[in-house]
């Protein structure tokens, strides 16, 4: 049944959305800002083209499923629902005030995973009976592993392009990898839209199914995904300078080449990771991206100090959400 509290946790789903597209606006174009191959409207406006682009191609909503899946279906109510989406829009725009690149996608899952488990404990059930053990663990192991394949992609994508590029001028090199950073920034947005926007989807879903709107297992509404990528363009379009700040400048210093090698890296790794429904970080994945180009050059080339403070960021994001999604929850559970 369509209720007040539907349409309100709907209306807030897509505003985090809104708020995932200008907090990981930084992921899709920071380098080639960075880079002065675009300047920052231009920017944006080919990450949210190429977000909402996805949309056409992706039909097997695979990573909605996995976020839908972490908590499990009888401890999930639209005031979980609601309380998690509040803990998300929350941490997302707190470190973006202070230039965080941190998680939308952890903040979502976090928030959702923290209402979930306390109301477990409301129902006299054991907090961790709430939590799908299975999905949960494969999304924590990727907060590691993302950031490391992506690393490596782009360490052996810079050392690949350095070999095969030694003897041409830089002047022609450097105009040509302006031309293909083009190419990649565009990838990247595309794969960033088909992983970040699923997120959102899945919570949508868990949503109709909890207020009784479809039945569990029912094919997905097609305004979901619709109105998902949109949302997420429309906020890619409003920016996130001050990410993008931290992300194309203060981790280490990028050139075209560079940042053909990142974003391509990049975008690999969301592609692999969308194929095996596993929802990843997008700022986790391009800033390891990142750290491998500086890697090609010399271990100090990374500014390290810079790195440690994002990865406090990355590890505090899921029990920080999850801590204010239990809070909340416990002040909206008899609206």
């Amino acid at each position: 049944m369509v209720t007040t509290l539907l349409v309100a946790v709907i209306a807030l789903a897509l505003i985090f959305d809104y708020t995932n597209g200008f907090h990981d606006a930084a992921n899709s174009i920071a380098t080639i800002v960075s880079t002065k191959v675009l300047t920052p409207f231009q920017a944006v406006l080919l990450a949210a083209v190429f977000n909402f682009a996805a949309y056409f191609f992706i039909k097997d909503h695979k990573v909605a499923n996995t976020v839908a899946k972490t908590v499990h279906e009888e401890f999930i109510t639209l005031h979980v629902v609601l309380a998690g989406l509040i803990a998300a829009i929350t941490w997302n725009l707190t470190t973006w005030w202070f230039g965080i690149p941190s998680s939308s996608s952890h903040t979502l899952i976090g928030g959702f995973a923290g209402a979930g488990i306390t109301n477990a404990l409301f129902m006299g059930q054991p907090a961790m009976a709430a939590i799908n053990s299975v999905y949960i663990i494969k999304i924590v192991a990727y907060i590691v592993l993302a950031p490391f394949i992506g690393l490596f992609i782009a360490y052996f994508i810079t050392i690949f392009i350095l070999h095969v590029c030694k003897k041409a001028k830089p002047v022609t090199a450097e105009r040509w990898f302006k031309r293909l950073q083009l190419v990649s920034a565009a990838a990247l947005s595309f794969a960033h839209g088909t992983n970040d926007a699923q997120k959102v989807m899945g919570i949508l879903y868990v949503s109709l199914v909890a207020a009784k709107v479809v039945n569990s297992g029912a094919p997905m509404p097609e305004w979901i995904p619709l109105s998902c990528y949109t949302a997420i363009s429309l906020g890619t379009m409003s920016g996130g300078w001050k990410i993008v700040k931290t992300m194309g400048s203060k981790i280490t210093k990028i050139t075209p080449l560079e940042g053909v090698a990142a974003e391509t890296a990049g975008a690999i790794t969301l592609f692999i990771t969308e194929h095996f429904a596993i929802p990843v970080s997008t700022t986790h994945t391009i800033t390891g991206s990142i750290i491998g180009v500086g890697l090609t050059k010399r271990v100090s080339a990374v500014r390290w100090g810079v790195t440690i403070n994002l990865v406090w960021a990355w590890i505090i994001t899921i029990p920080i959400s999850a801590l204010i999604a239990g809070l909340m929850f416990m002040l909206v559970r008899h609206i």
